[in-house]
């Protein structure tokens, strides 16, 4: 029954959005080019070339190769060996590269389905590139509060995994077990890569389009009184774009400025917002991990986040 609740609520607001943009075409395709000028702007140089490094590491066995030496370490804290390799390749490349790394792992045998999900809340990051050039440089014009928000950010993700991690059963896990297909390994990493990204810019432009509808109907009218008791009202309504689209709110929360906003963001980078975390759940729920559990712990990552840049920035 409440599956069928939930189909049809959702039905209803895709027929909705639908008729939205067929009434108002020149709103809403605007929107969309919009969104993905603004991947084109600050996601796509951000991502694809370490998403291209990242598929090549994984594809070729150097990344496993590379996590052997840090087995002793990752065994104490309760991770399986491959989980260094992810991680590094996560904070390089940023989001969604980490959640595609653990889901070829895991399809290789790498990790157990309850392993994939400590592994998954480690490797939710967001790259530096996009944090120091887009959001830091591009948005806020300033690129050691990108730098303020890349340490806080990953600081965050770390503490609360481990913590996860060091709590939770131990690693069953002992090598890492994936074994390398033999096919045109660059070929695979450069269409792995072009889908993903490609993928990415859609998700974006999709959410970007959504976010818009939404505060064009009022509908964020709710959560933006709620915030107003602590906020003022353009601030408000960045972080409800952002709760949507994180990009979207990261660059509207740059235009009013200041000490909370550059922590906002840092929440908002941290947390994903809709677009983002569904994109990381496009590859992790083939890897056993609970969408729920998932969303939870990067809520607490994203506060912890917030807090430290409340300090630093």
């Amino acid at each position: 029954m409440k599956k069928k609740v939930g189909y049809a609520f959702l039905c209803l607001a895709l027929v909705f959005f639908a008729a939205a943009i067929i009434i108002h075409p020149e709103r809403y395709v605007n929107c969309c080019f919009q969104g993905f000028a603004m991947w084109a702007e600050c996601v796509l140089p951000a991502l694809f070339p370490f998403m291209c490094i990242t598929l090549i590491f994984v594809k070729t066995g150097i990344a496993e190769k590379a996590s052997l030496p840090l087995k002793r370490v990752t065994g104490k804290l309760n991770f399986p060996p491959a989980a260094a390799a992810c991680f590094f390749l996560s904070v390089c490349s940023g989001y969604p590269a980490g959640s595609k790394v653990v889901s070829e792992f895991y399809s290789g045998g790498a990790f157990t389905k309850k392993e994939s999900g400590k592994v998954a809340y480690l490797c939710s990051t967001s790259g530096p590139l996009f944090i120091i050039g887009s959001v830091g440089f591009k948005m806020f014009g300033d690129k050691l509060t990108g730098v303020k928000i890349l340490i806080a950010h990953v600081f965050a993700v770390t503490l609360v995994s481990l913590i996860i991690a060091i709590i939770s059963k131990k690693s069953t896990s002992e090598d890492v077990k994936r074994t390398v297909p033999k096919s045109n390994v660059l070929y695979d990493a450069f269409y792995g890569a072009v889908i993903a990204v490609t993928v990415a810019g859609g998700f974006i432009a999709f959410f970007y389009v959504v976010a818009n509808f939404c505060a064009d109907f009022k509908l964020f009218y709710p959560l933006e009184k709620f915030f107003n008791l602590f906020l003022d009202g353009q601030t408000s309504s960045a972080l409800c774009l952002g709760f949507v689209e994180a990009t979207t709110g990261c660059r509207a929360l740059s235009v009013v400025g200041g000490k909370l906003q550059v922590a906002l963001a840092g929440f908002l980078i941290t947390f994903g917002g809709l677009s983002i975390l569904l994109q990381q759940l496009s590859y992790l729920l083939g890897a056993g991990v609970k969408p729920l559990k998932f969303i939870g712990v990067k809520f607490l990552q994203a506060v912890l986040c917030f807090l430290l840049l409340l300090l630093i920035a």
